[in-house]
């Protein structure tokens, strides 16, 4: 959809870009929870400060399957693996869209602003929960860690939307939750605003233009007002 975009201290901002997991639904809580009760069943403690490094980014820099098969000195079975998953499924489907984020989202679509996602995520993981919220048509271009050649922190991922969008950075705004993807917006030249999850309320987002506690805190217009003025 064609949007005439909304004007911010000079700069006319055309779409907003929102991150997936841990901004739109929280799934780092049950993903983090799912694998911290194998670790305890085994009597191995899950190292948070590495955990953090992976968390809106890929696996890459810290495998939790690969560290604690390490530990033990065996692989996992398949039957803790699945049961596994299984508490992660569980968990995560029992969850809704986090607060502001429909509201934003339909917003947007009022303010004649396009929307895109960009996730560290699959396609098939992101198509699959958008669905089940009732908000993937909402989204024109949707761009996961299967489209591009690395994750975030890397800018591949944004520069990918933008690129589907036909936008430049200063045209759109990114909404992230953790350090990575944080970083990934900026090397991508774009403004971000940051809305902590209870994962990454612990980590430093202070690279962000704006850090709120949730996409509920303010409307629309006043987000748009105020990363125009923190960024001005």
């Amino acid at each position: 959809m064609a949007g005439t975009g909304h004007l911010v201290f000079g700069n006319l901002i055309r779409a907003i870009v929102f991150d997936f997991d841990g901004l739109i639904l929280d799934t780092e809580e049950p993903v983090y929870r799912s694998w911290l009760e194998v670790y305890l069943a085994h009597g191995e403690e899950l190292p948070f400060d590495r955990w953090v490094q992976i968390v809106g980014s890929t696996t890459a820099g810290f495998n939790p399957q690969s560290h604690l098969e390490e530990r033990l000195g065996r692989p996992l079975s398949e039957e803790v693996l699945e049961r596994r998953k299984g508490r992660r499924t569980e968990m995560i489907l029992g969850r809704t869209a986090l607060p502001g984020v429909v509201e934003k989202i339909e917003a947007a679509r009022d303010l004649g602003m396009r929307l895109g996602c960009a996730s560290s995520s699959t396609q098939e993981w992101v198509q699959g929960h958008l669905a089940r919220l009732g908000i993937v048509d909402r989204f024109e271009c949707i761009k996961c860690r299967d489209d591009v050649a690395h994750a975030k922190p890397e800018p591949d991922l944004y520069l990918a939307v933008l690129d589907c969008l036909g936008l430049r950075a200063a045209e759109a705004i990114a909404i992230e939750d953790s350090p990575n993807g944080i970083a990934a917006a900026k090397r991508a030249g774009m403004r971000c605003v940051a809305i902590p999850n209870t994962i990454t309320a612990q980590l430093d987002l202070s690279h962000a233009d704006l850090v709120l506690n949730s996409l509920a805190e303010l409307s629309m217009a006043e987000l748009l007002e105020r990363i125009g003025s923190a960024a001005g």
